[in-house]
């Protein structure tokens, strides 16, 4: 070979111009090519010479194919005879690297007296792809190499590929040839079908790597020594030994988990006839979807025989074998015993309905009303088992028909309409408790356990020292005499309760405003003393009077509420809107005062009401008020007292007159204080052991109820509207009670005029819908 120039051009001058059909020099023309492809991404220019670094490679290359001068190819493959053999069969072997792929096979003879002679026969080599492809792909592609061996010398030779064994020294692709079990990705399963499509898994053998002649072409070093005393050119050992295709013919797949070229099991389960489909129902949620989809599906597959089709029938058909598969899934050991004409056994849950077997194999209730003139449907109802998906669509389904009404009405459409649930009575019942609509229409009102007394309710303290706040009214009353007669202006009146002792105090007020109504605040802390803590509903006029003294409302139930009024340094917390029984304390005394009130105005006898008079009759209903018993009255001679707010109020009573025995002036001075101390303790006693244990019983709400959460959906009680007009609202908030951490208010949020609104109400102003 002419020396060529170390450049890109000159390199690849002399790999092409190896001849070499036969593949005899095959591991030195490879490791050209490797060396060419090392050369080709460095950038190198075609006449530029080699870089020094890539220069002593190609000259070792270059020393070693001088040793093709000293090849010799024989002209036959072996020295036996090929037309006297007795046997005449291929070893080809395979074997694959990081750079080159690489097949080589032999031509083994036998003959009468069993000598075996075998010689070269035919070699190839590839470069293996740079990126992209791992051991066992390339492995198998150079399986696949083997196998174009075989088709090649099946045609040029005649020999046919049943006698041709296959060899290679990876594990991993004779067990994606020999698999039978588990699916393969596009790449790796494309190339075992062209593998299977030539030869069989039993011709496929395991040769260990220091065995494999193969190797030698994919070993791709610089210094290739004698290639006529190489293993490519001599074949393995083992080639003229008689146990050569004796090995291991069946292997299993490596590590089938973890290959990634192997797909993942997909488990599917086959539908056992006997299930009917019954799951498939219970993805419907109304009986009428349900049989308009298996309607459809029925008519799609008549269409293709008939031309066309009756929908009556078609439904009628589909509701019938709806039925049929319901009652085969649950009782199917009675219909098995029915078809036989056998009794059914007394364990049966409906021997007591006497069932039959129509026409179409439905089980119908025999009953004792067989020889009356009602239609079929009614005297043989068909039974419908509980606890099914189906008996639960067809409830809803007449439950809509009747319009939401009750359970009588429901059970009895079904029953007019052919059915006999199992269990009706339970089932319907618990539709109609679920029913959004029923719920919106007849709905309860949401309650909770009672709460706990707060504390200024049940603690000893001075009159008026915690207070409830309301206003009542309005009276008219005449302002100034006219010519035409008189002028009339409207009065209001403001109730103040003391919660521990339920002492009142009634204020007139001229008009329902701000400023009247701080003035008339400051006339009772006046007389009453200093006020801890006021409680009040949220009336504009109470929100707008602490707005203007300075204090914030909080809208929200038993918050603690630290905001002061700034002047009066007053606690004052208000109850939910709408939530009257916050306020019972103080809202029962305004039904109170009224009552006495209109009496007093009765007894006028058509007197024109002034102010004054108006005025006197309020301090003459507060002393009323007062002058009642907070406590049961005793009916023990011994303990003849009766507790009331005045008694504390005017520390007067007139049973306790003979506490002070001495007449004398000194001794009235000296002994005072005793008399208003036995006065006040004499109150406090029957406070504690009659009006305070008189409000240990809870007179309603008497149960927990759960608590409703954010996200729940409610109707809004509105008294001015029709229950079908009142809003729908979700609940963004809610807020825990003090005293037990219950919910009993909440923020519901409502869509109202293009945006949303929030409001707080109590819960007995809200009906839960959905959940």
């Amino acid at each position: 070979m002419e020396d060529k120039p170390f450049t890109r051009r000159g390199v690849l001058s002399m790999v092409n111009s190896i001849f070499d059909p036969l593949g005899f020099i095959a591991p030195i023309t490879i490791t050209g090519k490797i060396l060419l492809r090392d050369v080709t991404p460095s950038g190198i220019d075609w006449d530029m010479p080699l870089s020094y670094n890539l220069e002593p490679m190609w000259i070792k290359w270059k020393h070693s194919i001088q040793n093709l001068r000293t090849i010799t190819i024989p002209r036959s493959y072996t020295s036996m005879s090929y037309s006297g053999a007795k046997e005449v069969s291929v070893l080809i072997f395979s074997d694959a690297s990081e750079k080159a792929i690489a097949a080589v096979s032999y031509l083994r003879l036998e003959d009468e007296d069993g000598h075996i002679r075998g010689g070269f026969l035919l070699g190839k080599a590839k470069l293996a792809p740079a990126t992209g492809h791992s051991i066992p792909r390339l492995e198998l592609c150079a399986a696949v190499l083997a196998v174009e061996l075989a088709e090649t010398i099946n045609t040029q030779l005649d020999i046919p590929v049943q006698n041709m064994t296959l060899f290679t020294d990876s594990k991993v692709v004779l067990g994606y040839i020999c698999n039978k079990t588990r699916r393969f990705f596009t790449y790796v399963s494309n190339r075992v079908e062209r593998i299977l499509n030539i030869t069989c898994p039993e011709q496929w053998r395991y040769v260990q790597t220091d065995k494999n002649p193969a190797d030698f072409a994919t070993r791709c070093t610089s210094e290739v020594p004698d290639i006529n005393d190489s293993v490519w050119i001599k074949g393995p050992t083992f080639l003229l030994n008689q146990i050569v295709t004796r090995s291991q013919t069946n292997f299993d797949l490596v590590n089938p988990d973890n290959d990634c070229e192997i797909r993942h099991d997909i488990l599917v389960k086959k539908t056992i006839e006997s299930s009917h489909f019954i799951h498939k129902f219970e993805k419907f949620s109304t009986w009428k979807s349900l049989i308009r989809a298996l309607s459809l599906l029925t008519k799609v597959c008549v269409r293709r025989r008939l031309k066309r089709t009756n929908d009556v029938a078609i439904r009628t058909d589909v509701e019938t074998c709806v039925i049929r598969t319901v009652q085969e899934s649950v009782y199917s050991t009675e219909i098995n015993l029915l078809k036989k004409g056998q009794n059914l056994p007394t364990s049966s849950k409906i021997i007591c309905l006497s069932p039959y077997l129509d026409d179409q194999g439905i089980l119908r209730v025999t009953g004792r009303i067989k020889m009356s003139p009602l239609c079929t449907n009614i005297k043989h109802p068909i039974i419908v088992p509980p606890k099914c998906h189906v008996a639960l669509l067809l409830v809803r389904h007449f439950h809509e028909n009747v319009h939401h009404q009750g359970r009588l009405l429901t059970e009895a459409t079904i029953r007019n309409n052919g059915f006999w649930i199992i269990g009706a009575k339970r089932l319907v019942s618990s539709v109609i408790h679920k029913c959004v609509t029923c719920r919106r229409l007849r709905g309860k009102f949401q309650t909770q356990y009672m709460a706990n007394l707060p504390a200024d309710r049940v603690t000893p303290c001075a009159p008026f020292t915690f207070v409830g706040v309301d206003t009542f009214g309005p009276w008219n009353v005449v302002a100034r005499k006219t010519r035409g007669g008189h002028s009339e202006s409207k009065r209001w009146a403001l109730l103040f309760t003391c919660l521990s002792t339920r002492a009142a105090h009634i204020e007139v007020i001229q008009e329902m405003t701000s400023s009247s109504f701080i003035n008339a605040l400051r006339r009772f802390v006046a007389i009453r003393g200093p006020v801890k803590e006021f409680r009040s509903d949220q009336g504009t006029n109470f929100v707008g009077a602490i707005d203007s003294i300075g204090a914030q409302s909080i809208f929200v139930e038993h918050g603690p509420v630290n905001n002061y009024l700034l002047e009066s340094k007053i606690v004052w917390k208000f109850n939910p809107p709408h939530a009257s029984h916050f306020g019972g304390a103080w809202e029962r005394l305004i039904g109170l005062a009224r009552r006495i009130l209109d009496a007093m105005l009765l007894n006028s006898h058509g007197q024109k009401l002034t102010h004054e008079v108006l005025c006197t009759f309020m301090c003459e209903v507060s002393a009323i008020m007062n002058s009642r018993p907070i406590s049961p009255i005793s009916s023990d001679p011994d303990n003849p007292e009766i507790i009331s707010p005045g008694m504390l109020l005017t520390q007067k009573c007139e049973q306790l007159d003979g506490i002070c025995s001495s007449t004398d002036l000194k001794d009235i001075y000296k002994y005072q204080w005793k008399y208003v101390q036995v006065l006040s303790n004499t109150f406090w006693k029957q406070w504690k052991n009659g009006y305070l244990q008189m409000l240990q019983k809870r007179s309603k709400w008497y149960s927990e109820q759960p608590n409703l959460k954010c996200g729940d959906i409610v109707v809004i009680k509105n008294t001015d509207e029709h229950r079908n007009h009142w809003p729908l609202g979700v609940i963004k908030n809610v807020f825990k009670s003090d005293t037990d951490s219950k919910i009993r208010s909440v923020e519901v949020s409502i869509y109202r005029d293009g945006r949303h609104v929030n409001y707080v109400r109590p819960i007995s102003q809200l009906v839960l819908l959905v959940e």
